[in-house]
């Protein structure tokens, strides 16, 4: 038996800064099966309908997180976002607010990812030498690895920027992704620059003009909690300011174990076939 086909309106914004003054909705009409993506939806437009519709995917299994746009006034990845499970008559379908616009569904991330470069998302030690000829490990508990794991799983695609209302009014404003993400980096117990970070994060711009609406958690594909780590982040600071903050030391190193020493603490017992 085969599936049902929906007629499905797709309302697309669409603007080209070379023949448009200002972005206009264009309307299509496509056939839709249970299973099919907005993508898929997108890209069926692009192939029989209209090939100048101009929009942005990579992996098209929501991991590289190209494909963020607004979906029916909700951020969200058009590849892991499945049509009917959004409606089975009209779909709206506009690039994320909050960014400059390239062309039609193509947010233009630059600031964001410029923005983030400058947070210096990455381990860094004063222990250069043994960073960049490591002989030994960084010691982390799974508590200590409990405490920034969630923040890892963020993929950029700036769909907790489009949804706060503080990037919306201050243009200036870091921003939930590259203020969750100084927060992972800076409760890493392997990580020596906090302290560099947590300048960035107190300027006029950063954690205290956040509201928290909580629209950016909200929002977020893979389930992270910026909103969390940036309240978290308010914390730290006015701890440290009022010298009240445990300064915890950075990770040390731990000798790699001798595989050839390892012997099992109980001897297994012998097998005895049965008869």
């Amino acid at each position: 038996m085969s599936e049902k086909v929906y007629n499905i309106i797709f309302y697309v914004r669409r603007f080209d800064p070379e023949k448009d003054s200002a972005p206009r909705q264009q309307q299509y009409t496509i056939p839709v099966e249970k299973g099919m993506t907005v993508l898929d939806g997108l890209h069926y437009i692009k192939q029989t309908q209209d090939a100048s519709l101009g929009f942005r995917f990579s992996c098209r299994m929501g991991v590289c997180g190209s494909c963020g746009m607004m979906i029916n006034g909700k951020p969200g990845l058009a590849c892991n976002t499945q049509i009917l499970d959004v409606s089975e008559t009209a779909l709206t379908v506009a690039p994320l607010p909050n960014f400059n616009l390239i062309r039609d569904l193509v947010p233009d991330l630059v600031p964001m990812f410029g923005v983030h470069k400058g947070i210096q998302p990455y381990i860094q030690r004063r222990d250069v030498a043994e960073k960049e000829n490591p002989s030994m490990e960084y010691f982390q508990t799974p508590h200590q690895l409990e405490e920034f794991l969630q923040f890892t799983y963020c993929i950029k695609c700036g769909c907790c920027m489009a949804a706060c209302p503080t990037m919306a009014t201050d243009r200036e404003y870091l921003g939930p992704m590259p203020l969750a993400q100084i927060y992972r980096y800076n409760v890493d117990s392997r990580d020596d620059a906090g302290d560099a970070r947590r300048n960035i994060a107190a300027e006029s711009h950063g954690v205290f003009n956040c509201h928290y609406a909580g629209e950016c958690s909200a929002a977020c594909p893979k389930g992270v909690d910026p909103a969390r780590a940036i309240q978290l982040m308010k914390k730290d600071l006015v701890l440290r300011y009022f010298g009240l903050s445990k300064h915890g030391k950075c990770a040390h190193l731990h000798k790699k174990p001798d595989k050839s020493s390892w012997k099992p603490k109980v001897e297994a017992p012998a097998f005895t076939a049965g008869k």
